[in-house]
């Protein structure tokens, strides 16, 4: 029987999460933020007022059936148009989804429809039924700075100060609530921190949905981040996981997966998780030819060995 396993996150991270669950399991629900407000997806968001579509289009497509329906449409998906035009650096699948809200508002229904095309191993649902901002208040060396927007937030160098949700109690998908309570596991991370995973925490029905649920919860780490692409504020393990703590303490942890590549000789990560009620699994889950990108194989034996 299959683990009923919920993972939540957005972008890159999720999409090799999921990618490394669907080895193990079939009953899985992708929770996928909505504050991107970059590339394609932000030009859609901001013309049609609608869900960010990319992060969504992704976790879809990691999901896709693994044969030839399901990995020739999730190629379709992903697509991007290359021209001197309005419609390059759009993906083919934002602009499937963004058609089918527009057809008649329903967010969910038109995923699963999507799900139904590319026969998605589980469903992928949006943390929240309304596109939301991510503000962070920084110190820099100007000052005390307040920026608003997901690719704001990654990009300013400084100390992070506080971080909240725009609108500050967005409604948050009742599909959502339901399989984290229903879940029997669920995974956080990795992905960009702030912009990807602490929405998840942000998010005040959630995160109390977390607190509540009987599941076993696994963080998973970010690896080293490349120095062009990194979050400025912030990047240790210890950092992130202090971050996750500091806004909601209620959570408890049982496992926390990390790379030994973030591990340190003056490292407290162990301690830290142990304080949040989980044990630290040091495991070699980077790929071999980019060690900035999980490698889905080898999570998918660290998660097998820790569900099993």
């Amino acid at each position: 029987m299959s683990a009923r396993v919920v993972a939540l996150g957005g972008g890159h991270g999720l999409a090799a999460t999921l990618t490394s669950l669907r080895l193990i399991t079939s009953e899985i629900t992708a929770v996928v933020t909505v504050a991107d407000n970059g590339g394609s997806s932000g030009r859609l968001r901001q013309e049609f007022n609608q869900l960010p579509p990319g992060d969504l289009r992704m976790a879809l497509a990691a999901l896709c059936s693994d044969d030839e329906w399901g990995r020739g449409w999730a190629e379709v998906m992903q697509h991007r148009f290359s021209s001197t035009g309005e419609m390059s650096g759009h993906a083919l699948g934002n602009l499937l989804l963004t058609a089918l809200w527009d057809m008649d508002g329903n967010l969910v229904a038109g995923l699963d429809r999507v799900g139904a095309l590319l026969k998605v191993v589980g469903r992928v649902l949006p943390m929240a039924i309304e596109p939301l901002d991510i503000a962070g208040t920084f110190r820099t060396k100007y000052g005390i700075q307040e920026v608003r927007g997901q690719v704001q937030v990654a990009t300013t160098r400084g100390e992070l100060q506080s971080l909240r949700l725009i609108p500050e109690q967005p409604q948050a998908t009742p599909e959502v609530l339901g399989a984290i309570s229903d879940a029997e596991w669920i995974t956080i991370g990795p992905g960009s921190w702030f912009s990807s995973v602490m929405p998840h925490i942000l998010l005040s029905a959630q995160a109390a949905a977390l607190a509540d649920s009987s599941a076993k919860k696994v963080l998973v780490f970010n690896l080293p981040e490349n120095a062009e692409d990194g979050e400025f504020a912030g990047s240790t393990p210890e950092e992130h996981l202090q971050l996750v703590c500091n806004h909601l303490p209620d959570l408890h942890l049982d496992y926390a997966i990390a790379d030994p590549s973030v591990i340190t000789p003056i490292s407290t990560l162990a301690q830290l998780v142990k304080s949040c009620g989980g044990e630290l699994v040091i495991a070699d889950v980077a790929q071999e030819n980019n060690p900035h990108h999980h490698d889905p194989k080898k999570l998918s034996s660290v998660f097998a060995h820790i569900f099993g």
